[in-house]
């Protein structure tokens, strides 16, 4: 079989699941689950064999497809790996059957939908990674919508309906005025080469005046970032994740938040390589405000689930600070800092699902002595612990220690020549990583070692199914953290090609007289 044909086959196994679901009679729930997991692990097994079989030397999209669709208006299926998206492809279908198996026993109601739903927002994930048409990519993007408010909005909590609809206004706010640039961008390229195409590599050589650039930048900009979440556009994630069912938290903060940061890696900043530039103080002071501001919000949280959801909004700072440094070490850290905090804050939200399963509580002040009680739950919560603290060995060290590195390369030399900002905004950027033990330690404490508390029932400890997601969990962040120089491979030709689409000005000089 053609890698292509692989490529294509991961993408569209979620939509053979959904179908086969659907075919499926009603109360047929075991043989739902078993048939959501299998297909997840068959696409987990091919996105792997794709990863292997991924050759950074090679230069350009590998396992390609590109099929006309609306030929008029240059728009195509075209879809591909290459160092951007390889390790975010792979997360995603890495998370997928673990999402299934987890839900296994949390969801009781209407399963067959939520299982449907599973393999659509898994379907548009993936399709929002592979595509490198803009067009498709929109498609794709608006398309994760629809599941996600359906998961959160049936299989939620008491506040399912606020948390929903306040997830939905912010996201589709930025669509639109994204739909507005791409629409203005295609069209600027019909104008100036006489073609229409929405390809990524056509557009990026299109030539654009700076203040266009701007503009279309900055409504990109905002869509994005309110995926990431940045502050001030964060305040949708943590009442979306307290409402979220488990697996829905875990699909949040596990990939969909990865659709914000990507969207500036892949479009936002090759397509307006001026305007990127300009913005990058901005960038990178609205990045330092969310780790420190995000990290500050956890600290003070006594909902578990809260907890975790503004550390996300820390963590996912450092993504952005090594994008805006634009320096290789940090860009290749933002890329690994993304699979990281997909791999641990998806692994917290599992096991603050687990717990919830037997104490039906989020309240950190209802728990404590866990490690008594539950002394193998507790010994994976510590490690999850440790490497959302950045522990050593720990995926989570590679990816922020990285992104700080290309943060304080970045701002040497401009403090050398008398531009202090940057070289301020770098040491702020640590103490996200003091702020971050603190916060985290503070949990650990009182959750597993806090003055113990009877439960309201009896409770055993991790059953094999759980113990088998948590190894696997552990065995992906450990293999991040202790052998990085496989990823770091393969994204590193992307982080040069992004490094020099946004040094080398794209500005026609006749267009900015």
């Amino acid at each position: 079989m053609a890698d292509a044909t692989i490529l294509n086959l991961v993408l569209w196994l979620p939509v053979i699941g959904m179908i086969a679901i659907a075919r499926l009679p009603q109360g047929a729930d075991r043989t739902v689950r078993g048939l959501s997991l299998g297909l997840m692990l068959l696409q987990f097994v091919l996105a792997a064999w794709l990863y292997v079989r991924f050759d950074p030397s090679q230069p350009g999209l590998q396992f390609a497809t590109d099929q006309p669709w609306i030929s008029q208006w240059g728009i195509g299926y075209r879809i591909g790996l290459d160092g951007y998206n390889v390790l975010l492809v792979t997360l995603t279908c890495f998370l997928g059957p673990l999402v299934v198996a987890g839900a296994f026993s949390a969801i009781q109601k209407d399963v067959k939908l939520f299982y449907a739903m599973v393999f659509f927002i898994q379907f548009a994930m993936l399709g929002a990674f592979v595509a490198q048409d803009l067009f498709l990519f929109y498609v794709f993007w608006e398309a994760m919508l629809i599941p996600m408010f359906l998961i959160i909005g049936i299989w939620g909590g008491e506040r399912r309906i606020y948390a929903t609809f306040k997830f939905v206004l912010y996201t589709a706010f930025g669509s639109i005025l994204m739909l507005a640039a791409l629409i203005y961008l295609v069209y600027s390229l019909k104008e100036s080469g006489g073609v229409a195409s929405f390809a990524f590599a056509d557009l990026y050589g299109n030539r654009l005046p700076p203040g266009t650039q701007a503009w279309l930048f900055a409504a990109f900009a905002l869509s994005f970032a309110i995926k990431v979440p940045v502050v001030p556009l964060h305040t949708w994630l943590p009442d979306a994740h307290v409402e979220a069912p488990t697996a829905g938290s875990v699909i949040l903060a596990g990939v969909l938040l990865k659709m914000g940061t990507y969207g500036f890696m892949k479009l936002g900043f090759p397509m307006f390589p001026d305007a990127a530039r300009a913005f990058t103080p901005v960038i990178m002071t609205l990045a330092v405000v969310s780790i420190v501001y995000g990290a500050c919000l956890a600290l003070v949280q006594n909902d578990i689930k809260k907890i975790i959801a503004y550390s996300s909004i820390s963590h996912l700072g450092y993504v952005m600070l090594g994008l805006a440094s634009l320096d290789l070490i940090g860009i290749q850290g933002a890329i690994i800092q993304m699979v990281s905090h997909g791999l641990v804050a998806g692994g917290l939200f599992t096991m603050v699902g687990m717990i919830y399963e037997r104490c039906h509580s989020r309240d950190l002040a209802a728990y404590g002595g866990l490690a008594k009680l539950l002394p193998v739950y507790s010994v994976f919560f510590a490690i999850l612990t440790l490497a959302s603290i950045g522990l050593p060995t720990t995926s989570g060290f590679t990816g922020e220690f990285m992104a700080l590195m290309g943060a304080f390369n970045a701002a040497w030399p401009l403090y050398a020549a008398g531009q202090s900002l940057p070289l301020v905004l770098a040491v702020l950027a640590v103490t996200g990583v003091v702020l971050g033990a603190l916060y985290m330690l503070r949990l650990a404490q009182r959750f597993l070692f806090g003055k113990e508390r009877a439960p309201h029932q009896p409770f055993t400890d991790l059953v094999a199914r759980e113990k088998i997601i948590l190894v696997a969990f552990v065995i992906a962040i450990f293999w991040l953290g202790l052998f990085p120089q496989g990823p770091l491979a393969k994204t590193e030709p992307a982080a040069r090609e992004f490094r020099s689409l946004v040094l080398a000005s794209h500005a026609d000089d006749e267009g900015m007289q």
